[in-house]
């Protein structure tokens, strides 16, 4: 796929899925803004990526003045965006009896108002036939024990995608979303520290393994491509078969 001279602004893009897909559109010829709450984070990731097209933005866009930030790194810039990537997201699994306040709202105001008001904040910016993606998760439609909280906000952030869609069509920006199932990432190491639990979550997908983050990165760049230039508000499951697999 080729992405040649196209401006691609990926949230959450220093490490993990975000990280993956930042080098894969490097590596397809794209010009790629990463943002990320941490410098060090952001500067390790252009050290490894170590290309002159990708710009990083320290922007926590869990708040209206850190996506304000992004906002005016793209307008200085006088950047028109090609596609906008809304992966920034976190997860802290709790049951509902031990949910704090300080969770729900973090979950939420990364997840859900950050993805929500990044989107409009940038939609001046965005080129007419641009793509919109939001990494959403097969938890939206999931009922884990413990994850309460965490699959509302995917659940969420699925409707407004679909929304969005369906708003944005007279630009012929196309809007969807991809949702990885379980997948190795430090955002996976920071809430499932346990080898044994990682083995269950392997042992609940078809495939039987952990996914990848370069396996995501691939789904992206398709999405987003002219490759698929008729899908539209679509939900494509990355998830080694994690939704449909009946266990023995």
């Amino acid at each position: 796929m080729n992405f040649k001279n196209k401006n691609v602004v990926i949230t959450g893009g220093s490490t993990g899925i975000g990280f993956a897909t930042a080098k894969a559109f490097i590596e397809n010829g794209a010009n790629v803004w990463i943002t990320g709450r941490s410098a060090e984070n952001l500067q390790e990731a252009a050290a490894k990526i170590d290309s002159q097209r990708l710009n990083t933005v320290v922007s926590d866009t869990s708040n209206l003045a850190g996506i304000e930030v992004l906002q005016k790194a793209v307008e200085e810039n006088q950047m028109k965006i090609d596609v906008l990537y809304l992966n920034a997201g976190t997860a802290v699994f709790s049951p509902i009896d031990q949910v704090t306040e300080a969770d729900f709202d973090a979950q939420f105001n990364t997840n859900v108002k950050g993805s929500f008001f990044t989107l409009q904040k940038l939609l001046p910016n965005i080129n007419n036939g641009g793509a919109v993606l939001f990494t959403s998760s097969t938890v939206a439609t999931a009922a884990n024990l413990g994850s309460s909280v965490y699959s509302a906000t995917k659940g969420a952030l699925n409707k407004i995608a679909q929304i969005a869609a369906n708003e944005l069509a007279d630009r012929k920006i196309r809007v969807n979303i991809v949702s990885p199932g379980p997948v190795q990432t430090e955002g996976l190491d920071s809430v499932v520290p346990t080898e044994e639990t990682k083995d269950y979550l392997a042992s609940a997908t078809a495939l039987q393994r952990l996914g990848n983050p370069d396996e995501i990165a691939k789904a992206v760049l398709f999405l987003v491509s002219d490759e698929a230039s008729f899908i539209m508000g679509t939900e494509l499951l990355v998830d080694g078969g994690y939704t449909t697999f009946a266990r023995k």
